[in-house]
């Protein structure tokens, strides 16, 4: 692709499909320097699994480009979304292969995207997810996988008999979509944050955030170690401060064997992908930390996605409040589903997620005649 500056720069760019026996193949987008096939092919394979949890009828698929957009001009960024839908344009299709948002992506490029495949194929807003409001997109898309996780917290606290939303303190590791809706929502519901990062580092405030005021102070362009109102912490510290719930939604790897016996909650939220190495895992059971897999707690992303893209279909944009309630039902029955197989089985509440996706998928596997 040529630069601004008229050099000629190649990037790589991969799209993973897993698996479609349960519906088309769904999966974000993301523009990373790591991007890599394994990273990819994992990713896809855990979208399966995730819509099979949340009951949604897709398969599983993702995609990339190894690519570091923010030492790109807006215009470079648009050239290079564009010349992927060329290159990818025969493998999706609103009812083949339909990518959304990830890292570093978001309504802005899925407009693009849209835009540069209608001009192949014709009218198509199903093609893609996450899209702008005014752009054939859902009300309710941008908040919903914070808002899910706040969902899955509720089922969890309420299953574990730990009281409800407003009598937890929160730690959260990441204040992008993800991290700073989550936060905002435990926070309307009377939970206490009190402890949030992102890349810049942590901040803390014993007596709780104002979150409201710090998503402002954010969006404003400043810092996040420079708001006023709280103490600045190291990020690395901040997994290890006490708190009831403990929920990273950044980067994945970030409970490691070092330091799980360092964690000072009881429960630990996965809003990430993958934030939780195996060899955490098993230290985190041992000391009696129940975790809440990502493959269900950060599935209020696809969920969401998936009723934009029944709303494309349909030439029909529902209310918020719909769409919002519609998610509380669907986080509830997924969770319902994973806890009784948790109970009757006997199994941590990760391996019991796979198991439910696992039955789903085999089920849609066998009856279709794939076996």
């Amino acid at each position: 692709m040529q630069l601004d500056n008229g050099e000629i720069e190649v990037f790589n760019a991969f799209r993973v499909q897993h698996n479609n026996s349960r519906g088309p193949f769904k999966g974000g987008l993301r523009f990373h320097p790591q991007v890599d096939i394994d990273d990819v092919r994992s990713l896809a394979s855990l979208m399966t699994w995730k819509t099979a949890v949340m009951d949604i009828p897709f398969g599983g698929a993702k995609g990339g480009i190894a690519v570091d957009p923010k030492s790109m001009s807006e215009r470079e960024v648009e050239k290079l979304t564009r010349k992927l839908v060329v290159a990818i344009k025969e493998v999706i299709g609103t009812y083949e292969d339909i990518p959304a948002p990830d890292m570093n992506t978001g309504a802005r490029e899925m407009a693009w995207f849209f835009d540069e495949y209608s001009k192949y194929k014709g009218f198509n807003p199903g093609v893609v997810t996450g899209k702008p409001v005014y752009l054939h997109g859902s009300l309710g898309r941008e908040a919903a996988t914070g808002r899910g996780t706040v969902f899955a917290t509720r089922e969890l606290l309420r299953a574990l008999h730990m009281g409800k939303i407003s009598d937890m303190t929160y730690v959260i590791q990441g204040f992008g979509n993800v991290g700073a809706w989550a936060a905002q929502i435990y926070s309307e519901m009377g939970g206490k944050v009190t402890a949030v990062s992102d890349a810049s580092g942590g901040i803390h405030n014993a007596s709780g955030l104002d979150i409201p005021k710090l998503r402002a102070f954010v969006a404003a362009g400043n810092r996040l170690t420079e708001f006023p109102d709280a103490e600045r912490i190291d990020g690395k510290e901040l997994l290890t401060m006490p708190c009831d719930v403990l929920v990273p939604a950044a980067m994945g790897g970030v409970i490691t064997e070092s330091n799980a016996h360092k964690l000072q909650c009881r429960v630990v939220v996965e809003a990430a992908n993958g934030p939780t190495t195996p060899e955490a895992d098993l230290i985190l059971r041992d000391r009696g930390i129940t975790v809440l897999p990502d493959i269900y707690t950060n599935g209020g992303g696809v969920t969401v996605s998936f009723f934009e893209w029944v709303q494309n279909l349909q030439n029909f944009k529902w209310e918020e409040d719909e769409v919002n309630r519609k998610l509380d039902r669907k986080m509830t029955d997924a969770f319902r589903n994973i806890w009784e197989i948790h109970t009757n089985r006997n199994i941590p509440l990760r391996t019991a997620a796979f198991v439910l996706a696992l039955q789903k998928v085999v089920q849609a596997e066998v009856h279709r005649g794939f076996d």
